[in-house]
């Protein structure tokens, strides 16, 4: 598998620049999460980050690459409602 160092942008790893693992399409996962233990052994923490593209390229406009910043909601499902995807009363 292929990983590319990708910077992290505010929250606890604020400042890290972290090898993520790539898919098949050379693209970082939408969503980093990381589990922080508890000190007291209770139930784990996790700090959620959101993928979001470098600035664009000044001659082509594309990105030049991705960073990670904190959301500390730790919403992963902000995207798109599909119809199909959306529990309905009847079957």
């Amino acid at each position: 598998m292929r990983s590319e160092a990708t910077p992290f942008v505010g929250g606890p790893l604020d400042g890290r620049v972290l090898d993520v693992l790539v898919g098949a399409t050379g693209h970082p996962p939408k969503w980093y999460r990381v589990p922080v233990p508890h000190p007291e052994g209770g139930e784990p923490t996790v700090l959620v980050y959101r993928r979001v593209a470098l600035a664009p390229s000044p001659r082509l406009g594309l990105h030049r690459g991705w960073r990670y910043e904190y959301d500390p909601e730790g919403d992963p499902d902000g995207g798109p409602k599909w119809p199909w995807s959306r529990r309905h009363g009847w079957r």
